[in-house]
């Protein structure tokens, strides 16, 4: 049995405990009244790129704007709730200038937080924890955290491979995870009803291929459709294509509990077409980056990740062999390394190279209903 361990968590702030980029938005419609108003959505990637939000910048160099940020809903909770889980830290990037506002401001909104666990300062890679929670993506990229999760955010959509969560519930169910695997590991409670199985692993590692391949071999399992803003050829069955804008209503009525985004092109799962298939006394099978499980982990019972593996190479020349834009496969090829740690997370692992014994695997995790 292994040694009880208390993890320790250090935490962002602007964006993730505090108002930044939204409060800046507003800001800056009050002052300058674009027409149409600015959005968080055109804040699509950090820094000056020389469109209409780079004016956001210039409330970041006024004391009232620390001074005023407001607490993000939930923050308060999320934080006691996560203190009586881990060891909490903060470790924020601001303005020396500045410091002294934000200190007072932690203090006062975040009791939980002990005044000496507050680090400032850009060098977040010199943090010592076990896990960091950050919305940007250098941060965690760069993190020596065992654990480096980010938090989705309009700038970070594009990043693929790593740890990363939609909300406060999805992270602290990742946390609930990573601390499993501090202690005995435990296969999950599986009971008798339709469960669902999310196959994660790095691009090329053949999940789409496993997952067709459980469905052709029991009918008590059933491919679940997602949406995207991508062309979709008439022979795909695995996605809906919608507009943006349809995708951006979906979104915004929260019927879609996981958002990613590949090529500059959004996917998305709707909670409704999961309980659909439930209902239907059917197990769910699906395909997702490791934040889609997350959030199906979070937001459904008897749910089960599955890693699938495959070695690097043919993972490389998988990738090459695409049909995607350069950037796009090396962003794919080097977050390869980044999806091997998502393994440790998994509650089971399969191997591509093996696919009739996966599938075998697979299908003997969740109760057969085949008539």
């Amino acid at each position: 049995m292994k040694r009880k361990y208390r993890l320790s968590t250090a935490l962002d702030v602007d964006d993730l405990l505090m108002e930044c980029v939204p409060y800046a938005i507003r800001l800056a419609n009050e002052k300058y009244k674009f027409d149409p108003p600015l959005t968080i959505r055109e804040v699509d990637r950090w820094g000056k790129l020389g469109t209409r939000d780079d004016v956001i910048f210039e409330f970041f160099n006024d004391p009232e704007f620390y001074k005023n940020q407001p607490v993000i809903e939930g923050a308060k909770e999320f934080v006691r709730k996560l203190s009586q889980m881990t060891e909490v830290f903060v470790s924020t990037s601001v303005y020396p200038q500045f410091m002294s506002i934000r200190a007072l401001r932690i203090m006062e909104e975040f009791p939980e937080i002990p005044h000496d666990h507050i680090y400032m300062g850009s060098r977040k890679d010199k943090i010592d924890v076990d896990i960091l929670f950050d919305d940007g993506m250098h941060n965690v990229l760069d993190s020596m955290a065992a654990y480096p999760i980010l938090m989705r955010r309009p700038w970070n959509t594009e990043a693929t491979g790593m740890l990363s969560v939609n909300n406060y519930d999805e992270f602290l169910k990742l946390v609930e995870v990573i601390a499993e695997s501090y202690s005995v590991k435990r296969a999950p409670v599986i009971s008798d009803k339709p469960g669902i199985v999310v196959l994660v692993g790095p691009t090329g590692s053949g999940k789409n291929e496993i997952a067709s391949a459980v469905c052709e071999k029991t009918e008590s399992f059933e491919r679940l459709i997602s949406y995207t803003t991508a062309r979709v050829s008439k022979d795909n069955d695995r996605f809906h294509h919608v507009s943006l804008r349809e995708f951006h209503k979906m979104q915004d009525a929260g019927e879609l509990f996981e958002i990613t985004n590949y090529a500059n092109n959004f996917y998305g799962s709707r909670f409704s077409d999961v309980d659909d298939i439930l209902r239907r006394g059917k197990n769910v099978i699906t395909v997702m980056d490791i934040c889609g499980a997350m959030a199906m982990k979070t937001h459904f019972d008897n749910v089960i990740m599955v890693y699938v593996g495959k070695d690097k190479k043919s993972l490389i020349s998988s990738i090459i062999e695409r049909s995607a834009p350069t950037d796009e496969k090396v962003k794919r090829i080097l977050a390869i390394d980044n999806e091997k740690h998502n393994e440790q997370i998994c509650d089971y692992s399969v191997r591509h190279n093996d696919i009739e014994n996966a599938v075998e695997e697979i299908v003997g995790f969740l109760p057969s209903f085949d008539k």
